[in-house]
């Protein structure tokens, strides 16, 4: 690439995390120092919606802000919403990824053939896919379809707080040097503390697993117990997240735990959460006796964004019985034999027990068997 030449941003996604990271480059691409590297305009991929009748990628341009999702935060001048992902991409050296992870596959079939060659990218995206072969985290799957390099930034982000540039921070895990002294220069500020990480994959694996984490805190505030069981809980959690991110990749670094992508993440969406949220209302109306969906959570407490805990816990579940690891990961299992509805959340204060207690479904199949009482026993 020349260096003389500015770079082009995009944006591919418009929720929350995605407006705020945009408040924090849009200020960037602006800043007028002797380093400059970036093109002013920033373009953002708006999936095109109707917000109090009109199109939001028409109130995001005419306001500057996006109110459905952000409300209250400026984006900036020097943002154009767009439609349109390939004509958000067509051109640009830099794509931001931050969309709902169950739509990066099909996002990024879209983008093949339609991206520079020598383009990088950044995902900012905490989930992962599973395939027969093994699991794919979300920037695996972009250097795959897109041939591209791929960073992450990982950490306490939660973006109302960064919205209104408060003291935050991220690392940004990478695998070419060069590329993440680029994203360090887009994305830090005053406000907002960017570390480097020589640790794509943990960094990464820290961002997705936290979300199980926080379902599991969130269900121990809905039962109202005080911050000794929390405690317990993202302490048994952070040793989950390890262990299972180092069983399936050996090259993570175990610093990378005391990251802010590792226990910073883990402390901020243990309590401040969509996650926690969710789950603290969705155990209140379970011990209410009118229990609740997470979808009809979800879509009452979230104006439109998505929950990506229990996606994720869906996700690493399928790992760990492919493997037969269940009973090694007994907080995981537990939080996803909860939010499938095979126990109370009560039981979450019971995880290492629950991990090893047998489903009404396993024990109705040992029966038809003749298995239960004391043939199961022996």
């Amino acid at each position: 690439m020349d260096c003389c030449r500015l770079m082009q941003v995009a944006m591919i996604g418009s929720g929350a995390w995605a407006c705020a990271a945009t408040h924090i480059i849009a200020q960037n691409c602006l800043a007028r120092d002797e380093a400059d590297e970036f093109v002013d305009d920033v373009r953002m991929w708006v999936y095109e919606e109707k917000y109090q009748g009109r199109k939001l990628t028409e109130i995001i341009n005419e306001r500057h802000e996006n109110p459905k999702y952000l409300p209250g935060v400026e984006l900036g001048p020097n943002v154009m919403a767009d439609p349109d992902l390939e004509s958000t991409v067509r051109g640009a050296d830099i794509l931001v990824f931050c969309a709902p992870h169950q739509f990066i596959q099909s996002i990024c079939k879209q983008l093949i053939g339609k991206v520079k060659p020598e383009a990088f990218a950044i995902s900012l995206i905490k989930g992962m896919r599973v395939r027969p072969d093994g699991p794919q985290l979300i920037s695996q799957a972009i250097n795959k379809y897109l041939n591209i390099d791929c960073s992450v930034l990982m950490g306490a982000n939660i973006a109302g707080d960064i919205g209104r540039e408060q003291l935050s921070e991220a690392v940004i895990g990478y695998s070419n040097l060069e590329h993440a002294k680029t994203f360090k220069k887009l994305f830090e500020t005053k406000y907002f503390n960017v570390n480097l990480l020589p640790d794509v994959v943990g960094a990464e694996m820290c961002g997705t697993l936290k979300n199980i984490v926080a379902l599991a805190a969130g269900m121990v505030d809905g039962l109202q117990l005080g911050p000794n069981s929390k405690a317990v809980i993202m302490r048994q959690g952070l040793v989950e997240m390890r262990r299972l991110s180092k069983e399936l990749y050996p090259t993570v670094r175990d610093e990378t735990f005391f990251e802010s992508c590792g226990m910073g993440d883990l402390i901020a969406t243990c309590y401040g959460g969509r996650n926690r949220l969710v789950a603290m209302e969705f155990t209140k109306a379970a011990m209410s006796g009118c229990p609740r969906t997470f979808d009809n959570l979800e879509a009452d407490l979230l104006r439109g964004q998505k929950l990506q805990g229990v996606l994720t816990s869906n996700e690493v579940q399928e790992i760990l019985e492919q493997r037969g690891w269940e009973s090694k990961y007994p907080l995981f299992t537990t939080v996803n034999r909860i939010v499938t509805g095979q126990f109370p959340p009560s039981d979450i204060v019971n995880f290492r027990e629950v991990a090893n207690r047998l489903t009404v479904h396993e024990e109705d199949e040992l029966s038809g068997r003749g298995l239960t009482g004391g043939a199961a026993a022996a």
